[in-house]
């Protein structure tokens, strides 16, 4: 039989409201005790007696045993799930930046104090990716995890390859809609995206990475040279999170930019829906497709990792404790497409081997193969000449020499 969770809920923004709506039709339970918001004086849609600015009020309330945290405030959102599961209260979380920035400590918490953190909801939305990577994969091998894990860039880029809308205007209407903030960087930049591979891998892979060591390039400088180069090869652009497994010691994270072909499951996955592809060494090949994000699937994620509270469910960090040896890299080589403006930049990546270089009047570009460390050391660089990076192995990976096209198939 499963206990009964008297729950304590901050935030009640897109995602509070989503959860509360979807409990309403369950019998699950559960209560929601009492829920923390900033504005006291806003309109909701629950009994007011329900709702408190004080954080304590829920923290310190020995009744609830269960903490949901869905707040934007990152080190309030830490200061909150540190707090709850050091005073014997299980947490689940949506917070992925929170999360992956301070997984270590939420790692040692969860241990020192025998409570549980659970985040699912943190992840691409509706797609039960961490469950299935701690349960289904926890014995498996896999070479890479990729895939679309933020929504409003993905929104962006089908707005200007489906429609033919301009960057500016996507962006506008996908901050219309919700689906991006009124500061877009965290999700055009892969700054979203990283923080959700960084959650993934340590579930994956066992390594723990913090993210300022992971490279992440976005969708900023795109143009309409760019897609309308795409359309000619019969490519699509997707930003693309990858966690890959180079040999038994070594795991590569990195975000870009990708072009993808009508053959691989990511070149069907549109606006705000999100995909992750596992590929693993005897499941091979298998693709999720969900929503990204909203209330609603979002929330039904959250509920999700509730109802498994019910029955003390926890992260057992399984690849972790089984593969200490393996760590984290940046030395990996891939072939990239590159549109610049300046020779100086084409320079400064220092190309171990080009495959083809294109002028035409405002538009130039060069494909090849570079490390990705020369990436990281140029990306201010990058960013400052407005150039547009992507991952091109669509493309370099036609008639180049074998040990090249092998460097290219390893994404």
């Amino acid at each position: 039989m499963s206990k009964k969770l008297n729950i304590g809920l901050f935030g009640f923004g897109v995602v509070g409201q989503g959860l509360c709506d979807i409990i309403k039709t369950k019998n699950l339970n559960l209560e929601i005790v009492k829920i923390a918001i900033k504005d006291i004086n806003k309109q909701r849609s629950l009994p007011a007696h329900l709702f408190t600015t004080e954080r304590d009020e829920l923290l310190d309330n020995p009744d609830i045993n269960t903490i949901v945290e869905l707040i934007n405030d990152t080190d309030a959102a830490f200061e909150i799930v540190s707090r709850a599961l050091s005073s014997g209260k299980n947490v689940v979380s949506a917070s992925k930046k929170m999360i992956a920035l301070y997984l270590s400590e939420l790692i040692e918490l969860q241990h020192k104090h025998g409570t549980s953190l659970l985040y699912e909801g943190a992840v691409c939305g509706s797609i039960p990716i961490i469950r299935n990577l701690e349960e289904y994969y926890d014995n498996e091998l896999l070479h890479s995890i990729s895939g679309i894990f933020n929504g409003s860039s993905n929104y962006i880029l089908s707005k200007g390859f489906n429609e033919n809308m301009d960057y500016d205007t996507a962006l506008k209407q996908a901050q219309e809609l919700g689906f991006a903030e009124t500061d877009p960087t965290s999700d055009v930049g892969g700054f979203d995206a990283k923080y959700k591979l960084v959650i993934a891998a340590a579930h994956a892979y066992g390594v723990i990475v913090q993210p300022d060591e992971v490279f992440n390039l976005g969708i900023q400088n795109l143009s309409a040279h760019d897609l309308q180069y795409a359309r000619e090869k019969n490519l699509k652009i997707k930003l693309v999170p990858v966690a890959k497994e180079l040999d038994d010691r070594h795991v590569a994270l990195f975000v870009l930019p990708k072009f993808v072909n009508e053959k691989e499951f990511l070149y069907n996955v549109e606006y705000e829906y999100n995909g992750v592809i596992v590929q693993a060494a005897f499941a091979d090949q298998q693709f999720f497709f969900g929503k990204g994000a909203g209330g609603h699937p979002t929330g039904s994620a959250v509920l999700s990792d509730i109802a498994a509270l019910r029955y003390d469910y926890q992260y057992e960090y399984k690849k972790a404790k089984e593969r200490a040896n393996l760590k984290f890299t940046n030395d990996i080589e891939l072939n990239i497409y590159v549109r610049y403006e300046y020779e100086s930049l084409v320079e400064a990546l220092n190309f171990t081997h080009i495959h083809e270089r294109y002028y035409s009047g405002s538009y130039k570009f060069v494909i090849g193969k570079i490390n990705l460390q020369n990436l990281i050391d140029n990306q201010h660089l990058i960013e400052n000449n407005k150039a547009f990076v992507a991952f091109a192995d669509q493309l370099a990976g036609v008639n180049l020499a074998p040990e090249v096209k092998h460097a290219a198939e390893a994404y």
